[in-house]
């Protein structure tokens, strides 16, 4: 092959090609149920990075999985040449647990539904993944003098705790002149939008114990402690639910407002209040004003109730103080702040307000600040207008990915989105799809991709 398999007729033609092998791929990585989150798993997680690497071997490349302390990485390449750059992309192969009473298919068994794939992993992430993977095997044919790497994680979902430890274990074999990470959201289907940054995470419970068991709510109703209500108390001098206004002294100190430049990129972005309302099946929101929606899902802090576990959940009513509570919660943070400071000042304020409440920290992922100028940031707008006719936009992503800071911290290189999901394909929800559209779009979009970076200069 030559430079002519990568213009877009041909790289269309190629994507068509290679459909009953990219169905075929999705569908043995999506039924494997490597949830992270299940220590019940862990087979299924070693069976998955065993499928990973044995789909690199099978197309010709070459594929190492490597232990870490926790689940394993895969490492898959196509080498060109020694002398040629190096570009890693970044993917996770771990999901989220499918135990949503709304599933209509199987989760765990891949479903075509005409353009569309249904179960748990399509499109976050194995989907975008093998979008990424054709994407290299066509610039691979194509002769395209380009180091591709493929960097896949298992733990990602679960905040990616042995992922540093795992770089830094084998630095040697992930030298990269750059990372593009294909595991974010567009604004709608048609409009391309890349991250200028990602929220963080920092989760945490309360808990709340008052008696040793279940009381008689006639016996001691009034005198006993209520540990659910005490909780719902704290919850509410925390944060008011109405609004989402966080009432923590000094919460938002460290924030980093978006400049003007950014808000207008953001109003010229389509976002549209009401797709954004279509594709998440929200009934309600907060405000419907477009700006006002941007700045709460991407530049502002959030703080969120996941769950209640307390008292009685059955049919009915038991008229029972529970002797116990708690309350599942996570704080998204944005630049410049860090888990370690949001939590003291949780901490801080629920000593002197609610002393017995105990403050149990969970994972969190520290925000990131990413990169919308230089070389490889132009090559992704290039590569979105070239295989789906639109310029991207910068935004931000709401969620997070933890792996980001770990790679520029341990690996000394930048790093850059280029994702594939829409929100209306269902990140960690019930019914999660991916479709052919941008399953193909992006292969047409990485293959450009790789040809565009390939005339950057490599690092000595």
């Amino acid at each position: 092959m030559n430079g002519d398999a990568l213009t877009l007729e041909a790289l269309r033609r190629y994507a068509e090609d290679r459909r009953p092998a990219f169905e075929a791929e999705l569908r043995t990585l999506v039924e494997i149920p490597s949830v992270s989150s299940d220590p019940g798993r862990k087979g299924d997680m070693r069976r998955c990075a065993e499928a990973a690497a044995d789909l690199f071997r099978r197309y010709g490349g070459r594929a190492e999985v490597l232990e870490t302390e926790g689940n394993p990485l895969v490492l898959g390449s196509f080498d060109s040449d020694p002398g040629h750059p190096v570009l890693t992309v970044y993917n996770h192969m771990d999901v989220q647990p499918a135990n949503e009473p709304e599933w209509t298919t199987e989760p765990f068994r891949m479903g075509i539904e005409g353009d569309t794939y249904r179960g748990r992993g399509t499109t976050d992430d194995k989907g975008p993944a093998l979008s990424a993977f054709f994407g290299a095997l066509a610039a691979r044919d194509a002769g395209v003098p380009l180091n591709v790497r493929f960097l896949w994680e298992l733990e990602e979902e679960i905040g990616s705790p042995s992922f540093k430890g795992g770089l830094e274990r084998h630095r040697d074999l992930l030298g990269t002149d750059a990372i593009v990470v294909s595991d974010t959201v567009w604004i709608t289907r048609g409009r391309p939008s890349t991250p200028a940054g990602l929220r963080g995470l920092q989760g945490f419970r309360l808990t709340l114990e008052t008696a040793r068991h279940d009381l008689h709510s006639g016996v001691v109703g009034g005198a006993a402690r209520n540990p659910l209500a005490e909780l719902m108390t704290a919850v509410n001098d925390m944060v008011d639910g109405p609004t989402g206004h966080i009432k923590i002294p000094h919460f938002h100190r460290e924030v980093v407002k978006p400049t003007r430049k950014e808000l207008k990129e953001w109003a010229q972005s389509g976002f549209d209040v009401a797709t954004f309302r279509q594709d998440h099946d929200l009934l309600s929101m907060r405000t419907v004003e477009p700006l006002k929606v941007m700045k709460r899902i991407w530049a502002r802090p959030t703080m969120e109730v996941h769950g209640v576990v307390g008292g009685y959940t059955g049919p009915g009513i038991k008229s029972a103080v529970p002797p116990r509570a708690e309350v599942k919660m996570s704080c998204r943070l944005v630049p410049d702040m860090d888990g370690a400071t949001t939590l003291a000042r949780i901490r801080k304020f629920l000593a002197r307000r609610h002393p017995d409440v105990v403050v149990h920290e969970e994972h969190g992922l520290a925000p990131f600040k990413g990169h919308v100028t230089g070389p490889y940031a132009q090559a992704v707008k290039e590569a979105y207008a070239f295989a789906f006719g639109v310029p991207c936009c910068f935004t931000r992503e709401g969620g997070s990915i933890g792996a980001v800071r770990t790679m520029e911290e341990v690996l000394g290189c930048q790093v850059f989105f280029l994702g594939l999901s829409l929100p209306s394909h269902g990140y960690h929800a019930p019914n999660e799809n991916y479709d052919w559209e941008q399953a193909s779009g992006g292969m047409v979009a990485f293959a450009h991709y790789f040809e565009q970076v390939s005339g950057l200069e490599a690092k000595p």
